[in-house]
């Protein structure tokens, strides 16, 4: 997930327009539409602001999410993930905080922080939970982070441990386990060398 233009969108919780109604905000002056309705404004900025541009510079929810399935459709997502976009069906937008259910938590610019006013130009950011049947899209930009090793090696072992022990190996497993080569438990898990060495030497032993 793009943590940074979620980190960045938290940061802007609060902020409305100058002077109120007016639709000028710095993400629109940013996009060079300051004085349009700014949802779409407000995600580029927090994109651009996290080191992570979206490659189609638009003020426009339908005209971003066009431009992925014509470009990159793989990005635009069935379930959305933290530091997703979210694209409304009413014409708006926001970064996807979380999701639970049948509902989804978005950072938006450009909404009201209830139901009694403009969902979708009420000159504020605000963290809003609405029904995920709302959202026609996700999409998740290219992930500019670099993985930390801890990360990548959990990645790897979260991948492993949902792949089974191939077929011809099986009964050959069942034989090293009750040799006491192995305990047998998560036969998917990466080791480190160490372990190896010392399994080979139990093989050695028997």
């Amino acid at each position: 997930m793009n943590r940074r233009a979620l980190d960045i969108a938290r940061r802007e919780l609060g902020s409305t327009e100058s002077p109120a109604g007016s639709n000028r905000t710095k993400y629109g002056k940013w996009l060079g539409l300051d004085g349009q309705p700014w949802c779409m404004s407000f995600v580029q900025w927090c994109f651009n602001q996290a080191g992570a541009p979206l490659p189609c510079r638009t003020g426009s929810c339908s005209a971003l999410l066009r431009w992925y399935r014509a470009n990159q459709p793989e990005r635009v997502v069935p379930d959305p993930m933290p530091g997703d976009i979210v694209i409304y069906r009413f014409g708006h937008t926001g970064i996807v905080e979380s999701a639970s259910g049948s509902d989804v938590t978005a950072i938006e610019g450009n909404t009201s922080p209830g139901q009694g006013g403009s969902q979708d130009n009420g000159g504020g950011v605000f963290r809003r939970t609405r029904k995920r049947s709302l959202a026609e899209a996700y999409i998740r930009p290219m992930e500019e982070e670099r993985m930390t090793g801890k990360e990548i090696y959990d990645a790897l072992c979260q991948y492993l441990s949902s792949q089974p022990v191939p077929a011809w190996a099986r009964a050959e497993l069942e034989e090293a386990a009750a040799m006491g080569i192995t305990d047998g438990e998560n036969p998917m898990q990466l080791i480190p060398r160490y372990q190896a060495a010392i399994m080979a030497k139990r093989a050695a032993s028997n």
